[in-house]
């Protein structure tokens, strides 16, 4: 979260080819190495975030998790998002991009985003062009994420594991790229506020990690 949040801000035009040559030219596939290290905090701009993250650095194992983030290419894209399965032991119910943890079976984080995205929701690799990593959002649960920005083609087909999602369903990546939209919400930590975005999408609250890393893929894209 940098300081560009708290402004106020022209929607960003959406374009699905030029979001595409856009995120080519900024991302890559180098694996941060916060990503697994403790003692490397991923900053987020916030005072209360960063103290945060520094409290569950010390208390919890580092949990290296991968995400991906589905574009659809549409003539007006959308991005593929999921809600969890209530019963599970963290982010119950949330929206969330399909992925997980990384095993120790998985080549790279970019494996594991796309072996989650197939897991989860049938997503086929063959489908799937892969752009680049997104930044290290670091969670509460010590989980530290690193999304893939990928480009999805049309004319897939999924399949729901409802044993970890109960559903999947696109946003216009136009309503996600709009500043106008990324809400600043806040909670006590410990004796200190710290912030957090939403994105309320029609009945669906987008909110926590998947909204920060929204606003994360907006700030490197279109602020830049």
């Amino acid at each position: 979260m940098n300081e560009p949040m708290l402004k106020k801000m022209e929607a960003a035009p959406i374009n699905s080819a030029e979001f595409f040559t856009r995120s080519r030219a900024r991302l890559n596939f180098d694996v941060p190495p916060g990503l697994v290290d403790p003692e490397i905090i991923p900053k987020t701009g916030d005072a209360g975030n960063d103290y945060m993250l520094e409290i569950v650095a010390r208390e919890q194992p580092v949990r290296p998790a991968a995400v991906l983030i589905p574009v659809v290419d549409h003539r007006e894209p959308t991005v593929l998002l999921t809600q969890r399965s209530p019963h599970l032991s963290s982010h119950a119910g949330q929206i969330s991009f399909p992925g997980g943890k990384i095993d120790t079976t998985d080549a790279s984080p970019l494996d594991a985003a796309l072996r989650e995205a197939e897991e989860e929701v049938g997503l086929k690799r063959e489908f799937i062009e892969p752009i680049g990593y997104l930044d290290l959002y670091g969670t509460a649960f010590g989980f530290r994420i690193l999304p893939t920005v990928a480009r999805v083609k049309p004319g897939f087909k999924l399949t729901i594991n409802e044993g970890e999602v109960v559903d999947a369903f696109e946003v216009p990546l136009a309503f996600l790229m709009n500043p106008e939209n990324h809400q600043i919400h806040a909670k006590e930590f410990r004796g200190m506020e710290r912030s957090y975005y939403a994105m309320p999408f029609a009945e669906r609250y987008i909110w926590g990690a998947t909204a920060g890393i929204l606003r994360v893929l907006y700030e490197r894209i279109y602020l830049a």
